[in-house]
């Protein structure tokens, strides 16, 4: 029952979007995640992502990435990744000419913390950014909140609500590069699958590696305990 109830929600807040986007400039944001866990401190993930500019429309971005995680301690953990990120021009699907084509390498620090139910993440990276347009660095600060809806623990078949506000700096003036804020309902059908759909807003200054302001974000996350299967 509690599934059933959760894709009711899913899918009338979808189509109450979709409904209210016909004649909106909300994209869609959409992430395939799927994280492979080796032993207690080596992990890794691999992810996709596609958006467009309307309602599942003018889609004009895609990445892909993979990282190499490490676990410090309980609550901090040590990332070094890599992916391919490309932008098209608006106003269609994929319209060439492609604005930014670019191979991007990332180290990542990740800090957790808990006060009683609620959860809070730090996230630092920095990125090397080898784009056609010349070679950029840019700097990501990233702090989000989680907490249970309903429920003391966030676990198998519960849902939570989480937000976060990332900032995107470089060392170039002006300097600040972007601002994202992103609001969104998780859902964890068990110890390996998770849904999310929610909202996320972003300021640019005048870049051109992605654009769009509001989008519905739609996502699907696998997690994989290599040390478990075995």
């Amino acid at each position: 029952m509690k599934t059933m109830r959760f894709w009711i929600l899913f899918c009338s807040v979808f189509y109450g979007l979709s409904y209210q986007a016909q004649d909106s400039t909300l994209g869609s944001w959409n992430i395939l995640h799927m994280d492979v866990k080796f032993n207690d401190n080596w992990s890794m993930f691999v992810e996709g992502q596609i958006r467009s500019l309307r309602f599942y429309d003018h889609f004009h971005y895609y990445e892909y990435k993979g990282a190499l995680v490490y676990d410090l301690q309980e609550n901090s953990t040590l990332a070094l990744g890599f992916g391919q990120y490309r932008t098209y021009s608006e106003g269609g699907t994929f319209v060439e000419p492609i604005r930014s084509d670019e191979l991007r390498l990332w180290p990542q620090f990740t800090l957790n913390q808990k006060i009683k139910r609620l959860k809070i993440e730090h996230r630092y990276r920095a990125e090397f950014r080898f784009t056609n347009n010349g070679y950029r660095n840019r700097f990501r600060l990233r702090f989000g909140v989680s907490h249970p809806l309903l429920e003391k623990h966030i676990k198998s078949g519960k849902l939570s609500i989480r937000a976060n506000n990332e900032l995107f700096f470089t060392n170039r003036a002006p300097y600040f590069e972007r601002n994202r804020s992103q609001i969104h309902f998780a859902y964890q059908l068990n110890s390996s699958i998770e849904f999310q759909l929610g909202y996320l807003h972003q300021f640019d200054y005048q870049i051109v590696d992605e654009t769009g302001r509001d989008f519905l974000v739609v996502g699907f996350f696998y997690k994989l305990d290599w040390k478990q299967e075995k």
